[in-house]
């Protein structure tokens, strides 16, 4: 039997009347995953890498539901930051759902909406750590089942390995991706890419595909799409470049940028491209990651706002905030230095993950 004949039960979510929905239509909560306290994965860091958590979740909480995954014993320190931080602490809500890794986007429920009823479902795919790099990650694998079983919602599953960020999609069922990650061996090896199309349609009721190619220096994921490209609307695109022809970037970008020229609407219209320049470079020379992988479209759309990372250079971080604040002219721009968590290998949209209303 063809592996992709038993990726998943019959009938689809697609042909049931699911999607998945854009990151900007309306939300009911937004899902983190608190850093477990494991000192292999915080080596002295835990307190800086909590208290961005903790501005993250409090700004959420001024515009919806927080919910956290969260090992029990951690529950009065948590809601302590959370205070401390400024958190409207009665939109909080924590769940005994033991995680090891904080990076929700890539291991939580990627959640969907039914058409016609509005009825809320979410998938559940299989985690492997990013291709195996970084171990354990038993825990986090469990984590959509344990969602779905608290909130008593339907759950689809699915034996083909996926994380949240390395797919993007719009409204009108296109999704962004990259072969750097789901063409990966390390991750379905057994899947060709029109399988991996296939079951990407079937799971998240997304009509087409569109693939970008590799991803930006250090980021360990192997080139996820949260990182490069963004839909801003149903006809807005943002991508990330870099002028420097110095940077480990600059070719890689400069390719991506070069694909989404062919990227198309449905009617065969041509969506707005909007760049926007990444940061100078991020470096820690000494650290696990010298070359971090700092990007400002690793921003998260909330109900009222736009949470944006950056990373402590004046005057990039405000052309980018500007930017963006163009592109969400009826949104907050909130942005929030998280130079501190992109030492760990990602920035807000990869420890966040959005439920629809």
């Amino acid at each position: 039997m063809n592996i992709a004949d038993d990726l998943r039960p019959h009938p689809s979510p697609a042909s049931l009347g699911f999607r998945m929905p854009a990151e900007w239509e309306p939300q009911e909560a937004i899902w983190f995953s608190w850093p477990s306290g494991n000192p292999q994965n915080w080596p002295g860091t835990l307190h800086r890498v909590e208290a961005v958590f903790a501005r993250i979740a409090a700004c959420v909480s001024q515009y919806e539901k927080v919910r956290i995954n969260t090992d029990p014993a951690k529950r009065d320190a948590i809601l302590s930051l959370l205070c401390k931080a400024g958190a409207s602490i009665e939109q909080v809500e924590l769940f005994d759902h033991v995680n090891d890794d904080v990076w929700c986007r890539d291991h939580g429920p990627i959640f969907l909406k039914h058409r016609e009823s509005g009825e809320i479902a979410a998938t559940n795919w299989e985690f492997n750590g990013w291709g195996g790099k970084f171990e354990p990650y038993l825990n986090d694998n469990r984590i959509p089942e344990q969602v779905t079983e608290t909130l008593s919602l339907r759950r689809f599953d699915s034996q083909m390995v996926l994380e949240g960020g390395s797919i993007e999609v719009n409204s009108l069922g296109q999704l962004l991706t990259t072969e750097a990650v789901l063409l990966n061996p390390n991750r379905n090896p057994g899947l060709s890419r029109r399988e991996i199309e296939k079951e990407l349609c079937d799971m998240l009721g997304v009509k087409e595909i569109f693939w970008l190619g590799r991803g930006i220096e250090g980021d360990d994921t192997d080139g996820h799409i949260d990182d490069l490209a963004r839909f801003a609307n149903d006809n807005t695109i943002l991508i990330t470049t870099e002028r420097d022809s110095s940077s480990p970037n600059h070719q890689v970008l400069a390719e991506n940028r070069e694909r989404i020229d062919d990227f198309c609407l449905p009617g065969g219209s041509k969506p707005e491209i909007v760049e926007i320049q990444m940061p100078a470079p991020c470096l820690e020379p000494d650290w696990r990651l010298p070359f971090l992988p700092a990007s400002y479209v690793n921003f998260l759309i909330l109900n009222g706002a736009v949470l944006v990372p950056v990373f402590g250079q004046k005057e990039a971080d405000n052309n980018a905030v500007g930017l963006i604040g163009e592109l969400f002219p009826n949104r907050e721009i909130i942005p929030i230095n998280v130079i501190d968590l992109v030492k760990e290998g990602g920035a807000i949209h990869c420890i966040t993950q959005q439920q629809p209303a």
